[in-house]
């Protein structure tokens, strides 16, 4: 008896900035957004709890060889938080561990603790995340009521700023660095402005290159696929080389294509001294990326098998 072959999906290439919606973790959005495109590869480029809201890019096809580079990307969140309110996971979904009364706090007050948070600081993540802890989730050890010991990490807030002020709640806008968690910086707020708080709401607009405005719900992906099908939704689909934005671009001849496919280092002439390249073929299609080396050359890291 033969095996019967496994289906594997189109072969679709590009990135979509999905609007995540509340209640769902990122696997599960990311496996529906797979199906509905019939993709044969697809990956999240960081990821959002089912609490949060917002931009979660998917990369699909030879995109999944740039989602390093956007899990390393700065980040934006709007985040909600409940002054005078402890929970276990630092987060809406928590148990409520304490309670106490706000008092009168004045918006200044709330400004000048928020400036206190600025540029570099240090972090303990929380139990309830993803990292691992001798090949186990922490959030995973914390539904058991295990807690172990977690490394400080350092994290860049570039922006935080205070959107809404009204009795016990706060509405911030936090640009920050890869790994900063929002919900520990809003207890730390709480308990810097001694009443405690949690995070009760979050959404993501930003992820490096990419804002809120280019993002596509679930509800609009499956509308078109029950109108024209799944082909149909690749107009949905950002080029691959948006994603590094802001990178120098080089052009490479027919010649220094081909080495550079066969993964060797090319030398080419007034290209970049330093640094991260994208790179293009002579046609201008977007081929892969690279790094200057000391001498000068430029070694591919990542290339694209494209037809």
């Amino acid at each position: 008896m033969t095996r019967r072959q496994k289906h594997r999906g189109r072969p679709v290439n590009g990135i979509l900035l999905l609007d995540k919606p509340l209640g769902i973790s990122s696997n599960n959005a990311l496996q529906q957004v797979k199906r509905l495109f019939n993709a044969n590869k697809a990956g999240h480029t960081g990821n959002l709890d089912p609490l949060a809201t917002g931009m979660l890019p998917i990369c699909l096809g030879e995109a999944t060889k740039l989602s390093y580079f956007l899990l390393d990307a700065d980040k934006v969140y709007i985040g909600n938080c409940k002054l005078g309110v402890r929970t276990s996971s630092a987060d809406a979904e928590g148990e409520v561990i304490e309670t106490r009364p706000v008092g009168v706090i004045s918006e200044a007050r709330v400004r000048e603790v928020l400036e206190s948070f600025m540029g570099e600081i240090t972090q303990i993540p929380p139990m309830h995340s993803a990292l691992k802890h001798q090949g186990q989730p922490l959030y995973k050890l914390a539904h058991q009521g295990i807690e172990v010991e977690r490394k400080p990490r350092q994290v860049q807030i570039h922006e935080l700023t205070l959107l809404r002020f009204a009795g016990d709640e706060l509405e911030i806008r936090v640009h920050c660095s890869k790994g900063t968690y929002i919900r520990t910086l809003a207890e730390d707020i709480g308990a810097a402005l001694g009443c405690g708080a949690h995070l009760s709401a979050l959404r993501r607009s930003d992820v490096g290159p990419f804002h809120q405005a280019g993002m596509v719900t679930l509800d609009q992906l499956r509308a078109q696929v029950g109108a024209e099908g799944s082909a149909s939704l690749d107009a949905f689909l950002l080029p691959m080389e948006q994603a590094l934005n802001g990178w120098p671009e080089v052009v490479l001849t027919d010649t220094t294509l081909y080495y550079v496919r066969q993964g060797q280092a090319v030398q080419v002439p007034q290209a970049p001294n330093h640094g991260w390249v994208r790179l293009f073929s002579p046609q201008r299609e977007f081929i892969g990326v690279g790094v200057v080396l000391d001498d000068g050359r430029i070694t591919p890291k990542r290339v694209f098998n494209l037809p």
